[in-house]
């Protein structure tokens, strides 16, 4: 028997041979644990963006989390839609929800919202388990931050991993620059930071941030085939191993929250972001 979550965030017995839950047209993502690999799908159109919806879903998901992981070895996370993995944080809800509010309201719903995503990434970045994940097309912003949460990166030959925020006077704020940095050599942390420019998956893997690059829509079957190889593995010395190569930057995250809220407050970010929700372009959040 397998565990798999239920429509209402439960844990159950499954057969082995049973496939994962089909999502509900309704949610941004759906899970499910099979053969010791839990998967996380994302699934809310257009590109997976991260809003409050997104993030109570998340919430659930990383409750689930820490009950499913006694029982697995590995996490997958992954994007159904075609556009890409992630565009990152839900910049329309940010803009439409800080519109017209006095400075001081919308500031603390921002602080409340990076505080919850931080706690639930941080829950990803730690798990015991080894997370892998299989990124294709769009990997910016929110959705870039996600991705480094995970122990591993398997990418396909579309994915283009981007910081795009410094176009609306901001910086990343689920975390990116801290795990970046942590992960990769500064110079890298400025150009992606600074210029505001992608990185193609050739590249990405050419400076250490992706471990495996695929053909086009392969990443997800990859990130499966690693999944069930580390199943072969003593988890205790893979989780051991982890903690030891991995520690979690945990004053700077405090630090880029604050840092982004000091930043959310200048009338530059409010006229990015109406520039944002006002863009006739398909898809805005392109460099």
């Amino acid at each position: 028997m397998s565990l798999e979550t239920t429509e209402h965030g439960a844990l159950r017995e499954q057969p082995m041979e049973s496939s994962s839950r089909v999502p509900s047209s309704e949610k941004a993502l759906s899970w499910a644990l099979k053969d010791g690999v839990i998967e996380l799908a994302l699934h809310r159109a257009p590109c997976n963006e991260l809003g409050s919806a997104s993030l109570a879903e998340l919430e659930t998901f990383a409750a689930d989390l820490q009950r499913m992981q006694e029982s697995a070895h590995a996490l997958v996370i992954h994007s159904q839609l075609k556009p890409g993995f992630c565009a990152g944080a839900d910049l329309r809800e940010l803009f439409q929800r800080s519109e017209g509010m006095d400075k001081a309201a919308a500031l603390r719903g921002v602080r409340d919202f990076l505080e919850r995503i931080h706690r639930v990434l941080n829950l990803i970045d730690t798990a015991p388990i080894t997370t892998i994940a299989a990124v294709h097309g769009i990997t910016f912003g929110g959705g870039f931050e996600l991705a480094l949460t995970c122990d591993l990166i398997i990418a396909d030959k579309t994915a283009r991993f981007c910081f795009p925020e410094l176009r609306l006077g901001l910086i990343p704020g689920f975390g990116g620059i801290p795990r970046l940095k942590r992960d990769l050599g500064n110079a890298v942390v400025r150009d992606l930071l600074l210029t505001g420019r992608s990185f193609n998956a050739t590249k990405a893997q050419q400076i250490g941030l992706v471990s495996q690059v695929v053909g086009e829509g392969e990443s997800l079957r990859a990130a499966q085939a690693t999944a069930a190889q580390l199943g072969k593995f003593d988890r205790a010395t893979a989780t051991a191993a982890k903690r030891f190569i991995k520690p979690v930057p945990h004053d700077e995250l405090r630090r880029e929250i604050d840092l982004f809220c000091e930043l959310f407050t200048r009338p530059a970010v409010q006229s990015g972001l109406r520039r944002f929700v006002n863009s006739t372009d398909a898809q805005p959040y392109l460099p």
